[in-house]
């Protein structure tokens, strides 16, 4: 059976983020392309870091979604150009939120460089939080519940919260 390529970004629409279960693959930009190569069909992911250790369920979730529809396809993880928060889409930040993840602040232009370099002392945006919208919150610890997000208190609700950190 030949595989066509939309079909194959049909069903991984639907594969969802191992750790944060409410957005989808292609939502937070993992799922880069899909592509015919010779022999097939190829799917490209991109790990939100280098040591994300949710990759290997990833590609087993990919698999399986294809298996459900007989599909079948090539895994590839590609690290370069390196995941980027402006991948994830305006529904996923919506998601995120809903949720009680506070989606990545909205980055400068440029930001499709691997390095940015910021002011030395530039002034850090508020950071909301997704319990009652206070901004009088404050970082607890710049590592949350994974190394890509930032954990967070507000201190009107008492609420923790995690952060999704801008890359």
């Amino acid at each position: 059976m030949v595989n066509t390529l939309q079909q194959v970004w049909d069903v991984l629409e639907a594969v969802p983020d191992p750790e944060i279960p409410v957005v989808s693959i292609r939502e937070l930009g993992i799922l880069r392309d899909v592509r015919h190569v010779e022999g097939g069909v190829e799917v490209i992911i991109t790990p939100t870091y280098s040591g994300c250790p949710a990759m290997g369920q990833i590609e087993d979730d990919i698999r399986a979604a294809l298996a459900q529809h007989q599909l079948s396809a090539r895994i590839t993880t590609q690290l370069a150009p390196a995941w980027t928060t402006d991948w994830m889409t305006a529904a996923a930040k919506t998601k995120l939120r809903s949720y009680g993840i506070v989606p990545p602040h909205t980055t400068t232009p440029g930001s499709d460089k691997v390095i940015r370099f910021a002011p030395r002392h530039q002034a850090a945006e508020a950071v909301a939080c997704p319990q009652c919208g206070s901004v009088n919150t404050t970082e607890t610890s710049h590592f949350g519940s994974t190394a890509c997000k930032a954990l967070y208190k507000c201190l009107d609700c008492l609420e923790p919260f995690d952060y999704f950190k801008p890359y």
